[in-house]
């Protein structure tokens, strides 16, 4: 089924870097599955109309810039890719049966997601400890919304089969990644031997 995906936060993440998250999200999703539309919101409007026109004509889709209600009343996906301190997604603005992967919080000082989100949602974390220190998930127990024990699981539990993922078509679900060392090596390993495969390695002396 071809996808509706929204990506919130369009422009570069942590002030400037040169890694811009949204759009290694979005390019992403589009290798794993066929997206029917896409739709980018940003605080700065601006950055969300070039985000939108970048990705439409790197990935061959379309993409609208618009507001953040328009974005997330017709998207199955949301993703939020911002280094916002204060929460923009309200629990209002989230249909049943949306999936949320939160990656934007990865200090204590970031917040995406609205507390409520997490009250009766079923909540996935890369890790647990992490999380529940600095991402979403930390705020949502500090407001009393969620605890430890109340997340269904870790990415790693579902990737194994050992936790189900979603249950039925209404259920919303939220991945609050907050990043781990182990992505970058293992993502690190892969270039490496691609470019070892290719022939591009130069190796100083």
């Amino acid at each position: 089924m071809p996808l509706h995906i929204a990506v919130e936060g369009g422009g570069f993440h942590a002030k400037g870097a040169s890694v811009a998250l949204g759009r290694a999200q979005l390019a992403a999703i589009a290798r794993v599955g066929p997206i029917a539309q896409a739709f980018a919101w940003d605080a700065d409007a601006a950055k969300a109309r070039q985000f939108a026109h970048e990705m439409s004509e790197s990935l061959g889709i379309a993409v609208d810039a618009v507001s953040l209600p328009d974005a997330t009343r017709e998207a199955g996906i949301l993703v939020t890719a911002t280094s916002s301190a204060k929460p923009f997604l309200a629990r209002a603005l989230v249909r049943p049966g949306t999936f949320i992967a939160a990656v934007g919080a990865d200090n204590p000082h970031k917040s995406e997601l609205d507390a409520d989100l997490f009250e009766g949602t079923k909540v996935v974390a890369d890790s647990l400890e992490q999380a529940a220190a600095m991402g979403d998930l930390h705020h949502a127990i500090e407001a009393g919304k969620a605890t430890r024990e109340s997340i269904h699981a870790e990415l790693a539990d579902i990737v194994a089969g050992r936790k189900s993922g979603r249950t039925n078509e209404a259920e919303i679900t939220i991945f609050d990644s907050t990043g781990l060392a182990i992505e970058d090596v293992a993502s690190a390993a892969v270039a490496y031997e691609r470019a070892r495969d290719q022939g591009r390695l130069r190796l100083r002396q």
